[in-house]
């Protein structure tokens, strides 16, 4: 098997989780039903459409950088009722992860080739979270533990730096669990995405740390890391 990584990170994500009426919660990384929504939307398919193409897949999320929670309000308007309220809706901010796809080599490349040229824009949970640089990290020869636990540090030269400061020593991982392995239920597999009847699944999700000077040998340096800190300006360079 091999293991597809992504880099998802950008100034806003949020990543639904079980909310009611006029309050938007979300979970504080990414959900497996939010990513394969955005896997389906690169690749074109309609929110009618069956998503048992994602069934063999395995997932998994390393928090490379931890967002701070936010909280945004919407005034929302009923002319049936004739009055106003206030709705919240919460992000996370300046928030990185490190997300593993393991499957089928084949099914993977397609994901990969999609989210080079989506069908539909790429968000982060809702369509106000754009995501910031290229997503995809590509193809590595590993299974999705490995690909995790190994794969050098991805958080911005400023969170990096940081590091000592906040006592930071390791890097908390959530992956799907594999036979023999006892983990907790979640539910956030994603069986039909109509809008008419969303319907979800639940999967089980063991968590692992792993040492930061494991992903990044050296003390916190900008080489060796992948540095990718957002500059709006570095278009008009050169």
């Amino acid at each position: 098997m091999n293991t597809l990584l992504l880099r998802l990170a950008a100034p806003m994500q949020s990543w639904g989780a079980e909310s009611m009426f006029d309050n938007r919660l979300t979970h504080t990384e990414p959900t497996r039903s939010g990513v394969i929504g955005m896997l389906a939307a690169a690749m074109g398919m309609r929110r009618d459409e069956p998503l048992d193409v994602f069934d063999g897949m395995k997932f998994g999320v390393r928090i490379d950088q931890v967002g701070k929670l936010g909280r945004d309000f919407h005034m929302v308007h009923s002319e049936a009722q004739n009055s106003s309220w206030v709705t919240n809706r919460y992000y996370l901010y300046d928030a990185a992860f490190l997300v593993g796809l393991e499957g089928e080599t084949q099914f993977l490349q397609e994901i990969d080739e999609a989210l080079s040229h989506p069908a539909f824009p790429l968000y982060l949970g809702r369509r106000s979270c754009p995501a910031s640089g290229r997503v995809s990290l590509g193809m590595r020869e590993k299974n999705l533990g490995q690909a995790l636990a190994e794969e050098p540090w991805i958080a911005a030269q400023w969170y990096r730096k940081s590091a000592p400061r906040k006592n930071l020593a390791y890097l908390e991982i959530m992956r799907d669990a594999v036979d023999g392995e006892t983990g907790y239920s979640v539910h956030d597999v994603p069986v039909s995405f109509n809008p008419v009847r969303r319907r979800y699944g639940y999967r089980d999700v063991v968590r692992e740390k792993v040492l930061i000077s494991a992903v990044c040998r050296d003390e916190y340096p900008v080489g060796e890391c992948r540095n990718t800190e957002h500059d709006p300006f570095a278009i008009l360079e050169g």
